[in-house]
């Protein structure tokens, strides 16, 4: 009789990472795989097992004990590692109202009373103690133990929806296991659930884990990649050009950037970026050159900010929108389908290079070989300190980057115009994607496209512990 591994999926990054890449294809080969699906999105008209949580309200409280656990973790790590920028991660409270300005003091005094190494470890009990408390974690108990999984899987380690079923499966000793989803989790301090096994993405990331949560045992920390770029190395995804280039109105004469949006707090002024960037390929165009820019958004990002932008440049911009749906505004209810990763490795297979804002896109492109190019620079008159796109390089994660020439550095408007023209010429870009790719191994475990096997084959350890 084959295993039974329950998959937590809090949010919609969890489908993209677990259901649409190889993993699944694999894994039910294997192992019985049923989806404990906390998402509004139905995945039984897909074909898939799944079990609703119907319930999964937090206790009020625990909302606010995670926003003071954040900010003091931000605040021992700032002291731990005499580095001011942890506190940059932080968001600010809101006091637009009344109401909000009250939940605010109460964090801002939780934060006071418990900023201590000790103090976390409180604030950590009493988050699992109002959480042992909620309907949530009595029908995770009575699903768990009708269902009797080998082992129970969170596709994602910071939703504090997800604490009570993992409470719960730790209450009946079933082997609990959380994937650190993002390449810049860790030093946000994310991690909200207390597992007994982590997936991580590298040796950088293992490493970036017992430093923040020393209490984890190293051997408890498996390296298996992320399953997210596997699919880059699937030729038979790949559209031929000019199926694609008339599905989307693109011009055969045209080669193609990608300029890829970024999420509205990270990039605010994204649009004028956008704005900057077609400006100077018009200029190229006037001399000779023959360029479109492929506008693909940040999939959470319902903003009407760019249009202008698109409206005013129409004959050189041609937005081809991410294949996400929605039930909200909310980021964290939008839900990408599974075609959408197939439109991804297409828009990269058809495009030069790509441009954006410190995005992960660097990595899906280079699995390509093709260049990243990050934007450095503030737009004139529209300087904020709170998201200064200069200073976002500081963020730990990019201390990875292999002598800092993985990407090209858009560092001010005046020397786009040339290094557009010099991304075109690969002879020219060696270096940079020799880096590019050296990054990518320290950031992502290699071979990049074995990493839901490598998943697979903890289970099976772990199945086989459990069992010696």
């Amino acid at each position: 009789m084959r295993k039974k591994i329950l998959i937590l999926i809090p949010d919609g990054v969890g489908l993209r990472n677990f259901l649409y890449s190889n993993f699944y294809e694999l894994a039910i080969k294997e192992f019985d795989i049923i989806l404990w699906n906390a998402t509004s999105y139905d995945l039984t008209n897909k074909g898939y097992k799944e079990i609703k949580i119907i319930n999964k309200k937090i206790n009020f409280l625990t909302d606010y004990l995670k926003t003071a656990k954040i900010n003091i973790e931000l605040n021992l790590n700032t002291k731990k590692s005499n580095n001011y920028i942890y506190q940059k991660y932080k968001f600010p409270f809101n006091k637009k109202t009344f109401k909000a300005k009250l939940k605010s003091e109460f964090i801002f005094l939780l934060i006071t009373i418990f900023n201590s190494n000790r103090g976390l470890k409180i604030i950590n009990y009493l988050i699992n103690i109002l959480e042992t408390n909620t309907v949530n974690f009595k029908n995770s108990l009575k699903t768990l133990k009708i269902e009797n999984p080998e082992i129970v899987f969170c596709t994602n380690q910071r939703h504090t929806i997800a604490i009570a079923p993992i409470l719960a499966a730790k209450k009946l000793t079933i082997p609990t296991i959380t994937f650190i989803f993002s390449w810049d989790n860790l030093p946000k301090a994310t991690l909200m659930l207390d597992t007994n096994y982590y997936l991580v993405w590298s040796t950088f990331m293992k490493k970036q884990l017992m430093y923040y949560y020393p209490n984890i045992e190293s051997n408890k920390i498996k390296i298996t990649g992320t399953p997210q770029f596997e699919k880059h190395t699937n030729n038979k995804l790949i559209i031929e050009k000019s199926t694609f280039f008339k599905k989307y109105n693109l011009d055969l004469n045209k080669q193609y950037i990608c300029f890829s949006g970024d999420d509205v707090t990270t990039s605010p002024n994204d649009q004028l970026y956008l704005k900057d960037i077609a400006e100077n390929v018009t200029k190229l165009n006037d001399n000779g050159y023959n360029i479109g820019i492929i506008f693909r958004k940040c999939p959470v990002d319902n903003s009407k900010r760019y249009n202008s932008i698109i409206e005013s440049f129409k004959e050189i911009i041609i937005p081809i929108e991410p294949l996400w749906s929605s039930n909200s505004d909310k980021w964290d209810t939008i839900y990408p389908q599974k075609e959408d990763l197939n439109l991804l490795i297409n828009i990269i297979y058809h495009t030069e290079y790509v441009i954006n804002v410190g995005s992960s896109m660097v990595f899906d492109y280079i699995t390509n070989n093709k260049l990243c190019f990050y934007l450095n620079y503030e737009i004139e008159n529209k300087f904020d300190e709170k998201h200064s796109i200069t200073k976002l390089y500081d963020f730990i994660h990019f201390k990875s980057m292999v002598e800092n020439n993985s990407v090209i550095w858009l560092n001010n408007y005046e020397e786009i115009y040339e290094k557009l023209v010099i991304g075109f010429d690969k002879s020219k870009n060696n270096k940079i994607l020799k880096n590019a790719n050296d990054w990518f191994k320290i950031i992502n475990e290699h071979p990049f496209e074995n990493a839901s096997q490598r998943i697979i084959n903890v289970f099976n350890e772990i199945i086989i512990n459990k069992e010696l």
